[in-house]
């Protein structure tokens, strides 16, 4: 009888629900979570397993997490929503702001919070339009973002978002964003005796130059290309993006929604290569998922031209700076900091990206294995020689990670890119048991 508690839930849950990426045959057998302990998801048959992208990359915490829950009960016994509109505001909110303030970089110290990603998206969007009408640049509207990139699905999210899928059911797309190819190391095709670094961040002032430099607002790029498939860019691309943007007046925007945090190794994505942006995005790890909350960050002379405005910056949700969600943030950046989560991730990413290149580096059909922090992508391929991938019928990507899932594991694939980015807390007995899982799963659909 046991066996029959995940599918009658799931037959309830078709009868009324519609879920993120809906699709009544990808639902069949999907899977109905009762519990989370540490790094392990329960599903309601009681079955056990490793949480192995930390929900959608945001538990970094893993479930359970104490600290967290009492902030949120206290907060909500206390103060449990008020409005964060001007004229009106709550002690964890700018409580919190300090502290993003003290750990982001040192260029950043003014925030405005949302509910998650997308939200956070559209909000450097309109700001970066603000910011340019108030400079009297008011055609400075179009964003340049990148393929592969993800951003979120609210209609101008998805407009920068670089991954096609999410398009064709709702163009027409928002007018004037504009993809150029990702540094992508494992494809990215630069000229003979040119840095493929170099070359992929000249992409973008080629697209500025075409676009034409007064109608370029913002450029919005992810340290590491997270959904699109764990994507690591050179060392040498994003010092040359940046001087692209300072010396065409185009704003730079750091998605750090994943690699916020600690997950990349460092508190913030693009400390690895030494470079400060002119606005941040951010969401996920700074509740660990236990409260939607989101924001932006932007610069000292963003925010000095915002407050010298005459015309207030008219963009406002119910939920910006919602004391719970705050509360349970300064909680988190109180664990990361105290724990040590970015040497954590550095640490425990190594041995997983170690391991993964040990156990699948030589295999047949394995293209590529790549990380950062604590994510990490295996890329399968039909040839390894040609990096020529597999039909998309053949549906290898899929068959792995349903093949994972049988032997206790629970993750993403993009095509035939599996992810790995567990929960910081994560044990290296769990990480190791990851591997195997993995490593199995390839040799059954793959030999």
């Amino acid at each position: 009888m046991a066996n029959d508690a995940n599918a009658a839930f799931i037959l309830r849950d078709q009868e009324h629900l519609i879920h993120p990426l809906h699709s009544p045959a990808a639902h069949v057998g999907g899977k109905v979570w009762v519990r989370g302990e540490g790094a392990e998801l329960i599903d309601a048959n009681g079955d056990r397993y490793i949480d192995g992208l930390s929900g959608l990359w945001n538990n970094t915490a893993g479930h359970g997490c104490r600290e967290l829950v009492d902030a949120a009960a206290a907060q909500m016994a206390e103060l449990p929503y008020a409005s964060g509109y001007s004229g009106s505001t709550n002690p964890r909110a700018i409580e919190l702001a300090e502290r993003l303030a003290a750990i982001t970089y040192p260029n950043v110290n003014r925030f405005y919070f949302t509910s998650g990603g997308g939200e956070s998206s559209d909000s450097n969007f309109k700001m970066a339009r603000y910011y340019w009408k108030l400079r009297g640049k008011p055609d400075k509207t179009k964003v340049i973002s990148r393929q592969w990139g993800y951003h979120g699905v609210t209609l101008a999210a998805m407009s920068a978002t670089g991954i096609t899928a999410y398009w064709p059911m709702f163009e027409p797309r928002v007018p004037g964003f504009v993809h150029i190819p990702s540094p992508y190391p494992y494809r990215y095709e630069a000229p003979a005796g040119e840095s493929q670094g170099i070359a992929a961040a000249n992409e973008l002032e080629q697209a500025i130059l075409r676009e034409g430099p007064d109608t370029v607002g913002m450029f919005l790029a992810e340290p590491v290309q997270g959904a699109g498939g764990v994507i690591v860019p050179q060392d040498d691309y994003f010092p040359r993006i940046r001087e692209i943007c300072d010396q065409y007046d185009v704003l730079f925007a750091s998605d750090e929604v994943i690699t916020g945090f600690g997950r990349t190794g460092r508190m913030f994505g693009l400390e690895h290569w030494g470079v400060k942006p002119d606005m941040i995005q951010f969401a996920k790890a700074i509740t660990s998922g236990y409260f939607p909350l989101g924001g932006i960050g932007i610069s000292d002379e963003i925010a000095d031209v915002m407050d010298a405005a005459d015309t207030p910056w008219m963009h406002a949700y119910t939920y910006s700076a919602h004391p719970v969600g705050c509360a349970i943030g300064v909680a988190m950046l109180n664990i990361i900091e105290r724990d040590g989560y970015p040497e954590m991730a550095a640490a425990k990413g190594k041995r997983l990206l170690v391991h993964l290149k040990d156990a699948l580096g030589d295999h047949p059909h394995v293209g590529d294995v790549r990380g950062l922090g604590l994510m990490c992508a295996v890329e399968f391929v039909r040839d390894r020689a040609t990096r020529e991938e597999f039909d998309a019928a053949d549906k290898v990507g899929p068959r792995i990670n349903q093949a994972t899932m049988e032997r206790g594991m629970f993750s993403r694939v993009r095509g035939d890119v599996y992810y790995l980015a567990p929960p910081i807390t994560t044990s290296d007995d769990q990480l190791d048991r990851m591997v195997d899982i993995l490593a199995d799963a390839t040799r059954t659909v793959l030999g």
